[in-house]
């Protein structure tokens, strides 16, 4: 099994590298549509986040690229095809800690469409166009949301701090050491 190092982070102060096996690595994508998001709603027949409102994620298959995967988590999850998306940008990779204190490494990515159907699998049971500072008030989203959506420019920067307090900053994100918390990161795999 190949093992993932992404570089120490500077502004945790710990000098330390993490570690992220393969299974652990995963896309994010926001689909926008006409300065909305999509949310989407986990079906119960999924084990993880079931009944949860999130963004379109999957695991990156192997050999198989972060780009490649994002399109092919977009057409599976929403039935968005290449030519209903009229922009794909990736953001920042982050690197997330799940509530087990396990890191997973988050290809971000944004994908604008012009269509505001979507096709749903059934991984879903629902989905619900808002904006992205009125997805706060999905209470029963993934805890990873909202770093998703700073991450794409959706939301403003911020970090949270050791009590779980969402804090805004002005030069972005900032690396944390422990919990739930997240480093930005500059490269890829």
């Amino acid at each position: 099994m190949t093992i993932i190092t992404t570089p120490p982070d500077p502004a945790s102060g710990n000098g330390v590298s993490t570690e992220i096996p393969p299974e652990r690595i995963v896309v994010a994508a926001v689909v926008e549509w006409r300065g909305k998001i999509a949310l989407f709603r986990r079906s119960r027949l999924i084990g993880n986040d079931s009944g949860m409102w999130h963004c379109i994620s999957g695991f990156v298959e192997p050999g198989v690229t972060p780009q490649e995967q994002v399109v092919a988590e977009l057409f599976e999850e929403a039935g968005l095809q290449a030519e209903d998306i009229s922009d794909l940008r990736q953001g920042p990779v982050l690197v997330l800690a799940d509530g087990r204190g396990a890191s997973w490494l988050v290809h971000t990515f944004t994908a604008v469409t012009n269509r505001r159907r979507l096709c749903l699998n059934w991984e879903h049971d629902s989905y619900r166009w808002t904006t992205a500072q009125k997805g706060k008030r999905f209470t029963n989203r993934v805890s990873w949301l909202e770093d998703v959506l700073g991450a794409t420019g959706h939301l403003a920067p911020f970090f949270r701090d050791k009590r779980g307090t969402e804090n805004c900053t002005a030069e972005g994100f900032r690396g944390k050491a422990a919990g739930n918390q997240h480093k930005s990161q500059q490269g890829t795999r």
